[in-house]
C-alpha cells in the first residue's frame, strides 16, 4: 500500500502499490471479485492480530469515519449520502486492538462498512433498535469478544456516540466497556448522572495527556481532579428495549480538569464502565484506558490524510470502494505499528509480516546500514523496531533529525513490499 495522490489514476493514493502493469491489473481483479469480499480480505490479518493479542490485557477502541466524496461523487455508483445528506459517500467502523500495557496498536479486530440508502428513514423513535445504525456499537463490541477470545482481558473503549442502553445490557460477558457519557441518565434514587459525582469526594488526581486537535497541536497535559462510585442507571422509554433490564449497576468515573489554562475548555471525561472503580487507582486506570482512544483517531487521520487519501481515489462502485477501505484500513493500521516501534519495541516483526519474511527483510536491512554507528540498525533482528528502522530507511530517513513519521513509513512500506514481492517471485523460479 503506498502514499501520496496519483492524478487520474482510479486508485488515487494507493497508485503507487501497483505501480507496474501486472500489480494494477492484479488490483483490479480483487477489487472486482465476487469471491473476495471484505471479510475475506481482513480474516489473515485478524489471525495476526488475535495472535499478537493472546494472553493479553486488550483494548478493543470502536469508532466510526466517513468517507466523504464531495466535489468528487458525480460518477459514483451504489453510494448513499454521506454525513452532510448530500454528497455521496459511506462510514468504516473499525474495531482496533491496542496492547494496554504498552498502549502499541496491535492490529483490527474487524470492520464494517455501509452507505445510507437514498431513501428517507422512519423516524428515529420509531424503529427497532436492531434496524437502527447504532447497533454498530453492539455489533462491535460482539466481534471484540469472537476475536479476542484468547486475550486475558478485553475491554471495549469507545466515545459518546455509543452511548446506548442496549450495549450495557447486552455485551458479551467477555468484554468490559469504557464509554464517555453523553446522556444524563435518570438513576435509580431520583437523580440524574451528571448529578451523582456531586455528592462524592475526591480521591486523588492524575495527569492525562490530551490528543492534538489537528495540525500545528502539540497536545497538552492536562492535571484532572478524579471521583469514582457505583451508579444505577433506569431504562429509557424505547422501542425494542423492554427485553433488557429495568436498570443496570454500573461504574461513573468523573476525571475534571484542575486550573486549566486560558482561553481552553477544561477536560471533563465522564465514564460509564463495567470495570472497578472502588479506588483512586481504579479510577486513573480507566481514565488511562479511555485515553487510548485517541489510537484509533490516528489511523484514521492516516487513511484519510497523512498517507493514503482514500477519498481521493478514482474507484466509483461502491462494493470496489468497500474493499479499497478494507485495504486502506489495513494499511493505515501497518503503518501506525511502525511509527509506534520507531524508538524501540518490545513487540516482534510478527506482528504486521510473516516468520518467513525475516530473512529476506534482513538482506534488505543490510544493504541500508552505513558505515557509523547512527546507520547501523540498533534494534534486535526480527522485533518490530528493527523492521521500523528498515522500512524507515526505505522511505527516505537519513537516521538524523526527526524520526520518521506516518508519511516516511507509508513511502517506505511501498517500497519494502514492491522488494519482498521480488523475492517471493526469485524464490518460485
Amino acid at each position: 500500500m503506498a502514499v501520496g495522490p496519483d492524478c487520474g489514476h482510479p486508485f488515487a493514493g494507493f497508485a503507487r502499490a501497483w505501480r507496474n502493469r501486472s500489480g494494477e491489473i492484479a488490483a483490479h481483479r480483487l477489487l472486482s471479485s465476487d469471491k473476495i469480499g471484505v471479510e475475506e480480505i481482513l480474516e489473515p490479518y485478524v489471525a495476526r492480530m488475535a495472535a499478537a493479542a493472546r494472553g493479553r490485557r486488550v483494548i478493543a477502541v470502536q469508532d466510526t469515519t466517513e468517507i466523504n466524496f464531495a466535489g468528487r461523487d458525480r460518477r459514483r455508483k451504489g453510494l448513499g449520502p454521506a454525513g452532510d445528506g448530500v454528497s455521496k459517500g459511506f462510514f468504516v467502523h473499525p474495531v482496533i486492538a491496542v496492547d494496554a500495557e504498552s498502549e502499541a496498536v496491535l492490529g483490527v479486530v474487524g470492520a464494517e462498512i455501509w452507505t445510507r440508502s437514498e431513501e428517507r428513514t422512519p423516524e428515529h423513535r420509531g424503529r427497532t433498535f436492531e434496524d437502527k445504525e447504532s447497533v454498530r456499537w453492539l455489533n462491535g463490541a460482539k466481534i471484540a469478544g469472537i476475536g479476542l477470545a484468547e486475550a486475558a482481558e478485553v475491554i471495549s473503549v469507545s466515545d459518546r456516540e455509543s452511548d446506548i442502553y442496549p450495549l450495557f445490557a447486552r455485551k458479551p460477558e467477555n468484554v468490559d466497556l469504557i464509554i464517555r457519557a453523553a446522556q444524563d441518565r435518570a438513576l435509580g434514587n431520583g437523580s440524574s448522572l451528571f448529578q451523582a459525582s456531586a455528592v462524592w469526594q475526591t480521591l486523588g488526581a492524575t495527569e492525562v495527556h490530551v490528543a492534538p486537535r489537528g495540525p500545528g497541536d502539540k497536545g497538552r497535559v492536562a492535571k484532572v481532579a478524579l471521583k469514582a462510585g457505583k451508579v444505577m442507571i433506569n431504562r429509557p422509554k424505547g422501542r425494542g428495549l423492554t427485553e433488557d433490564p429495568e436498570n443496570l449497576e454500573l461504574g461513573l468515573v468523573e476525571a475534571r480538569e484542575i486550573d486549566a489554562p486560558k482561553g481552553i475548555t477544561p477536560l471533563l471525561w465522564r465514564l460509564v464502565t463495567t470495570l472497578p472503580v472502588a479506588t483512586c487507582a481504579d479510577a486513573e486506570d480507566v481514565v488511562r484506558l479511555y485515553r487510548l482512544r485517541w489510537r484509533i483517531e490516528e489511523i484514521f487521520r492516516t487513511l484519510k490524510r497523512d498517507g493514503l487519501r482514500l477519498e481521493d481515489s478514482q474507484v466509483e462502485e461502491a462494493e470496489r470502494l468497500f474493499k479499497l477501505a478494507t485495504l486502506g484500513l489495513l494499511a493505515s493500521t501497518r503503518i501506525i505499528q511502525l511509527v509506534d516501534a520507531r524508538d524501540g519495541s518490545a513487540r516482534p516483526a510478527a506482528d504486521v509480516i510473516d516468520e518467513g519474511l525475516i530473512e529476506p527483510a534482513a538482506a534488505i536491512g543490510a544493504s541500508l546500514e552505513g558505515k557509523t554507528d547512527r546507520q547501523k540498525n540498533p534494534y534486535a533482528q526480527g522485533s518490530l523496531a528493527w523492521l521500523s528502522w528498515i522500512v524507515a530507511r526505505l522511505g527516505g530517513w537519513n537516521c538524523y533529525y526527526r524520526p520518521p513519521g506516518p508519511k516516511t513509513i507509508a513511502r517506505g512500506w511501498d517500497r519494502f513490499a514492491s522488494m519482498l514481492d521480488g523475492f517471493k517471485l526469485a524464490q518460485s523460479v
